[in-house]
């Protein structure tokens, strides 16, 4: 017996029922999911995320059928691709660059998406194609249109919806934020990419009154939030709230660099110690970054990479690392203890910055995802708190 399945897994029909009895695949996408497997758009090889382990594995359908069907059907992302197609072996490489989401993420935003028979839809970041298929199935092969920037990717997924469907569902192998040209105009907009500021073009091309979901984040955690705009009836811009959290691999040009943690605490050994009492510390050693603090600290701390390192010896460092020059800081938080140490290095103060955002949240009453929201115009774009009535 494989490693793989030394665990039982669950069977499509009982994800299925988990989702339904969870309030997550709707009555509306029931059809979809049976009858458009996962397992029809996944490669040979995959490298699905365990939950038993809590790691990423690879597995073989020539080698082991059993395992790649488990995992197909679980409630799990799966890898696809890593460091843009020049990873090879077995282990995982160092960067997910393709995937299929789990079942739950996808069924999820195809409900916030709101279609309607024979909408027009456009995807950005087409993957296995196994989303583009499920749109499909629901609004025809022929009003879907789905962007990937990655050319392998892309062929890949053609070839497995022409084969599932003996149809053509348009794969366009190009950069996702400048959407469709020249493909007219769509009632919804769905990117299966994370990205950092909605590009302008999404809105353009929806027609007013239609619908963008898109994970959207700060880059102060790896983490998203599930953003629904509305463009309004001119056309010209779009305005929404977030729903609540996700985490999605990036649109290639909003990826950021890896942090070098050597090259921002090289100031380590001379840079001043302060402490601190503010319940910033600990709010943050009590959460994680799928949280509503960690996603407003990322609106109010602009630019800054934010790092819990292991609990050691019930001591934890939480690093803060500065974007746009070398600046950073270190909270140093331990267990039982109100005073905690606190570094800071350069021209931003940033442990200073998180307390103060820490503060505005704490005075707006904590506010969750769905409290935010976030209007695109030509210009660009803006998030607010309640309403719009204040521009955070």
């Amino acid at each position: 017996m494989s490693e793989q399945m030394v665990t039982a897994r669950p069977t499509r029909e009982e994800v299925a029922y988990a989702l339904t009895s969870g309030g997550v695949l709707k009555p509306g996408w029931v059809d979809a999911y049976a009858r458009v497997p996962r397992q029809a758009f996944l490669p040979d090889t995959i490298w699905p995320y365990d939950m038993a382990t809590g790691r990423t594995v690879h597995v073989s359908r020539t080698e082991d059928a059993q395992a790649w069907r488990g995992y197909a059907n679980a409630d799990v992302p799966i890898v696809t691709q890593w460091d843009d197609g020049e990873h090879a072996g077995r282990v995982p490489g160092r960067l997910s660059t393709s995937s299929a989401s789990m079942p739950s993420v996808v069924f999820r935003m195809l409900d916030e998406l709101a279609v309607d028979d024979y909408c027009r839809v456009l995807e950005i970041g087409t993957g296995t194609g196994w989303n583009a298929a499920l749109l499909a199935h629901k609004v025809g092969e022929e009003n879907v249109v789905s962007v990937e920037v990655d050319e392998a990717v892309a062929s890949r997924a053609r070839e497995a919806l022409d084969r599932f469907f003996g149809a053509p569902v348009e794969v366009i192998h190009g950069d996702g934020r400048a959407g469709a040209p020249g493909r007219g105009v769509f009632d919804r907009v769905i990117a299966t990419c994370g990205v950092r500021e909605i590009p302008y073009a999404w809105v353009e091309q929806t027609r007013p009154g239609g619908v963008v979901v898109a994970p959207w984040g700060t880059g102060f955690t790896h983490a998203d939030a599930v953003l629904r705009l509305t463009v309004d009836a001119t056309g010209k811009s779009a305005t929404g709230r977030f729903t609540g959290p996700v985490e999605f691999m990036k649109l290639r040009a909003h990826r950021s660099a890896p942090i070098d943690h050597e090259s921002y605490a090289s100031g380590l050994p001379s840079a001043p110690t302060a402490t601190t009492t503010s319940d910033a510390a600990a709010a943050l050693a009590a959460t994680d970054r799928f949280s509503p603090l960690t996603f407003a600290l990322g609106l109010r701390v602009p630019a800054c990479t934010y790092v819990a390192a292991g609990k050691v010896g019930g001591t934890q460092p939480h690093w803060f690392y500065g974007r746009k020059d070398r600046s950073w800081a270190c909270v140093l938080v331990e267990d039982g203890e109100a005073v905690s140490r606190v570094w800071q290095w350069g021209r931003r103060r940033l442990w200073d910055e998180v307390e103060g955002a820490y503060a505005w949240w704490v005075e707006r009453g904590r506010p969750g995802w769905g409290r935010f929201g976030v209007t695109v115009r030509g210009e660009g774009e803006r998030v607010w708190l309640d309403e719009a009535g204040e521009w955070v």
